[in-house]
C-alpha cells in the first residue's frame, strides 16, 4: 500500500512548466522561478509556484527529446556545450518538448590535474562560468545548475567546495531565479560537513550512485545529511560493483537484468523517501563506451530502446508501453559454461553462444552479434574511453537461440555481444567476456 501511495504522489507531480510558445523567441517568456520549498515535512523543488518531481534522465549527445516522448519533464547535462549543441540550442530543445534542464558547470577535477590551491586558475574559472550563467540564465527551460561533476572523486582538496560555493554565490548575484547544488559521487561524512558549513549558497546536495542506491538511506544517516536532494545519477549496477573474471574483466548484466535492477531501485530507493528525495536523473538517456558499449545506455548504439526505457515510462506514466522490449535472459557458450564461469577458448576454434530470449513474437526479431577485445585503456569516473574495434568476419551465422562464431586469432581478453531487435526499435542486449589461450 506505501508503494502505492509513493507511485501516486510521483505521478500527480507533473512537469509545471510553461507551455511551449508558437513559433516565438522562448526568451520572450522570460525565466522560470525556480525554488526549494519546504511544506508539511517535505521538501520539493518548485516552477513557477507549481511542486515540480523531477522525472529525468542524464542526456549528453543522446535523443534528449525522447525524454518527453516517454513521460519525462526533465533532463540534465554535464557541461553547458551537449555535443554538437550549444547550450541554448539544448534549452531551445527542451522548451520545444515542454522538458526542463538542469544545466552541468563543468567545473575543474582535482583527478584530472586542476589545483585549488592556484588562485589565478580558479578566478578564472569562475570567471567562465560568469560568462556561461549570464548567456542562458533568462532561459524558461532552466531549472538550474549542477556546478560540477563528481568532484569528491579521488580528490584530496578541500579547497573544491570554496571554490563551487564561490561559483553558487556568483550565481546568486547574476541570476536569482534558480537552484544550484554539486553532484557527489555518493554521499560521504567528509563532504557533507565541509559543505553544509562552508557552502550557504548551495540550495542542496545531489548524490550519484549505482548498485549501493538500494543502501540510500543508510548512506544518508550515516553522512549526517537530512536536507533535500536530488538523485542525478543511478541506473545499472556499475561496473566496479559486479564480479570479474579471473583475468579482471567485469561481468555485465543483460538488459533484462538492469530493467529489473531499476525497477527495484526506483521502487525502494527514490520514491521511497517522500520527504527529502525531490526527484531523479536516470543514467544514461543515450548509449556511451565504458567498458562496454552497452554497459550504461538506455540506447544501443544503433538507437534502439532497451528495457529499462520501458521501466521508466510505466514509473513516470503510469502506463505500459504498447511495445515491450525483447529480452535476454542469459547467455552462454555451449560446452564452456556462463557469464560467471571464466571461459576461456582456443584461438581459430569454431563454437556457438546460447542467448535463452524471451518476447511475445519471437518470429520477427532480428538477431546480430559482434566480437571485441577488452579496451585498452580504462576510464575512470565516466570520462572518454575509447570504444574498441569490432573485429570482423568472426560471426559465421546468428539465430534467436546461437550465436556460431569463430574464436580470434590471437591471445588474450574478448568480449562476445548479442543484440535482439524488434520492428519498433526496440533491442535486448547481453554479453560475456572469454580469454583466448
Amino acid at each position: 500500500m506505501k508503494t502505492i501511495v509513493l507511485l501516486l504522489v510521483a505521478f500527480t507531480m507533473a512537469a509545471c512548466v510553461q507551455q511551449p510558445g508558437s513559433g516565438t523567441d522562448p526568451l520572450s517568456e522570460g525565466p522560470s522561478i525556480v525554488e526549494v520549498r519546504h511544506i508539511d515535512g517535505k521538501y520539493r523543488l518548485y516552477v513557477n509556484d507549481e511542486a515540480f518531481f523531477v522525472k529525468g534522465a542524464g542526456c549528453e549527445f543522446g535523443p534528449c527529446a525522447q525524454v518527453a516522448y516517454h513521460g519525462g519533464n526533465a533532463f540534465r547535462t554535464w557541461r553547458t556545450d551537449n555535443g554538437k549543441q550549444t547550450g541554448r540550442e539544448v534549452l531551445d530543445l527542451a522548451w520545444d518538448k515542454g522538458l526542463m534542464v538542469m544545466m552541468g558547470l563543468d567545473v575543474g577535477r582535482e583527478r584530472h590535474g586542476f589545483d585549488y590551491d592556484d588562485e589565478e586558475a580558479v578566478a578564472a574559472q569562475l570567471e567562465q562560468f560568469r560568462k556561461e550563467v549570464m548567456e542562458l540564465k533568462d532561459h524558461p527551460a532552466l531549472l538550474g545548475w549542477g556546478i560540477g561533476n563528481e568532484l569528491n572523486l579521488h580528490y584530496t582538496n578541500l579547497k573544491v567546495w570554496d571554490a563551487v560555493n564561490d561559483i553558487a554565490r556568483m550565481i546568486k548575484e547574476v541570476d536569482g531565479n534558480h537552484v544550484t547544488t554539486t553532484m557527489l559521487a555518493g554521499i560521504g561524512k567528509t563532504e557533507v560537513e565541509y559543505i553544509t558549513q562552508n557552502c550557504p549558497y548551495l540550495d542542496f546536495i545531489s548524490i550519484q550512485m549505482y548498485g549501493d542506491i538500494i543502501n540510500l538511506e543508510k548512506r544518508l544517516k550515516e553522512s549526517g545529511y537530512d536536507g533535500p536532494y536530488l538523485v542525478t545519477e543511478w541506473g545499472a549496477t556499475g561496473h566496479w560493483e559486479m564480479p570479474e573474471t579471473e583475468w579482471g574483466s567485469p561481468i555485465e548484466q543483460t538488459s533484462a537484468e538492469k530493467a529489473e535492477a531499476i525497477r527495484q531501485r526506483y521502487k525502494k530507493a527514490i520514491l521511497a523517501d517522500d520527504n527529502n528525495c525531490m526527484g531523479s536523473f536516470v543514467f544514461l538517456w543515450g548509449q556511451k563506451q565504458e567498458r562496454t558499449p552497452t554497459w550504461y545506455g538506455l540506447f544501443t548504439e544503433a538507437g534502439e530502446k532497451t528495457e529499462a526505457i520501458n521501466v521508466m515510462e510505466y514509473f513516470w506514466t503510469g502506463q505500459k508501453p504498447e511495445h515491450k522490449a525483447p529480452q535476454i535472459l542469459d547467455i552462454s557458450i555451449e560446452g564452456k559454461g556462463g557469464r560467471f564461469d571464466n571461459v576461456r577458448l582456443t584461438s581459430n576454434d569454431d563454437h556457438i553462444a546460447l542467448i535463452r530470449v524471451e518476447h511475445p513474437d519471437l518470429q520477427n526479431l532480428s538477431v546480430r552479434a559482434e566480437i571485441m577485445p577488452e579496451p585498452d585503456e580504462l576510464s575512470e569516473g565516466g570520462d572518454f574511453e575509447q570504444r574498441p574495434e569490432t573485429i570482423g568476419g568472426l560471426i559465421t551465422a546468428a539465430s534467436i537461440s546461437e550465436i556460431h562464431f569463430n574464436v580470434p586469432p590471437n591471445s588474450g581478453a574478448y568480449r562476445i555481444l548479442v543484440y535482439v531487435s524488434d520492428k519498433h526499435n526496440n533491442a535486448a542486449t547481453a554479453n560475456i567476456p572469454f580469454y583466448v589461450e
